[in-house]
């Protein structure tokens, strides 16, 4: 029986700044966004320095930070959101599941984006951790990428009704456009597997197998990561029902409620795709075990084909005195002929038969 290991981490302490993800090498920018239903001011290449004086409280703030590196940047940050550093920690440490907390009216939430590798079975993990206290947000990503280029699009054009909304919202529009990433992963999987399926029914080749336990361990592995970002939405619902936080506002949870339910519908998913993955695996050995048993058949037919032989040529080899054939002129053609003739009925038959 195979037993479960556990893949340890490397250890860090709760409180230990110290970014433990893949991207050593990116440096850490800022981007701040401070808007209002009016007007919007963005800042590229924002200093951390300028925080105190340029966040606007009473306007809405986003500040988005690439890249992890840059340990005093970080720090920095949390000082002026007062924050804890156990949970700045937890935002540097990628190897942490997927997680909520809200610890002196700030709401931390983090969650793994999953995205496939091009031209290859495996896929990509990045960390994104958010900090939501009143009306600012704080987003930390790994590496730059265009998770939120149309939320910062929208924010400039002033569509639908970003800018008419609080922080809170902003989180939720953010947490959708990484949980897109999961249909995007799934749909990129659900093809592979097609495309295997189609392969096992023609019989295929052993590296088939292989293949389908990659996609069984990355199906597992995308489980693995949305569970507990269900759970963490399920709290979320919770904090509405006991009414214990209020940097999400009341009319903003039912978005957060749908988010859980993708969550589930994403589950649910997986699940179908895993059974299917299954069939693949069964239409494998289905169309092995009908080429078996197709060799198995023919070689059968054949073995009969000379049994018959066989037996006469027993017969006339046990070189017996009283055999009258054995001094007739023509009895080896007579044998012969009728030997040939005995296979040739039988393959008759056999072929009449559908046998072979």
């Amino acid at each position: 029986m195979r037993k479960i290991k556990y893949k340890k981490g490397r250890k860090v302490q709760p409180t230990n700044m110290e970014y433990t993800g893949s991207h050593k090498n990116t440096i850490t920018e800022i981007q701040l966004f401070v808007y209002d239903n009016k007007d919007l001011t963005e800042f590229e290449k924002f200093k951390v320095q300028a925080l105190q004086s340029t966040v606007v409280l009473e306007r809405i703030n986003w500040l988005n930070v690439h890249g992890l590196n840059d340990i005093a940047v970080i720090q920095e940050i949390g000082d002026f959101l007062k924050v804890d550093n156990f949970m700045m920690a937890d935002i540097m440490n990628t190897t942490k599941r997927t997680k909520l907390e809200e610890y002196h009216e700030v709401l931390f939430f983090s969650i793994k984006s999953l995205l496939p590798v091009e031209h290859s079975d495996n896929i990509t993990v990045e960390q994104i951790s958010f900090l939501l206290k009143k009306n600012i947000l704080v987003s930390f990503q790994e590496k730059r990428s265009d998770f939120f280029s149309h939320l910062r699009e929208r924010l400039r054009t002033h569509s639908g009704i970003v800018r008419e909304k609080g922080a809170d919202y902003l989180l939720y529009l953010m947490l959708d456009a990484v949980m897109e990433n999961f249909y995007i992963t799934i749909e990129n999987e659900e093809d592979k597997v097609e495309n295997l399926i189609n392969q096992s029914k023609l019989g295929g080749t052993p590296e088939i197998l292989e293949k389908i336990e990659k996609h069984r361990d990355n199906y597992n592995f995308i489980k693995r990561s949305i569970i507990p970002l269900r759970d963490s939405l399920y709290a979320i619902k919770s904090i509405k029902d006991d009414n214990v936080f209020n940097s999400i506002e009341p009319q903003n949870y039912t978005f957060f409620e749908r988010l859980h339910q993708k969550s589930l519908e994403l589950l649910e998913q997986i699940d179908y795709d895993m059974a299917t993955l299954e069939s693949a695996s069964n239409f494998y050995f289905a169309s092995q075990s009908q080429k078996m048993n197709q060799v198995m058949k023919t070689l059968t037919v054949v073995s009969i084909f000379f049994m018959p032989l066989t037996f006469i040529v027993g017969i006339y080899g046990m070189n017996f005195d009283n055999m009258p054939e054995l001094h007739w002129h023509y009895g080896y053609f007579i044998i012969l002929g009728v030997m040939a003739l005995l296979l040739m009925g039988m393959i008759y038959y056999f072929k009449k038969k559908k046998w072979y």
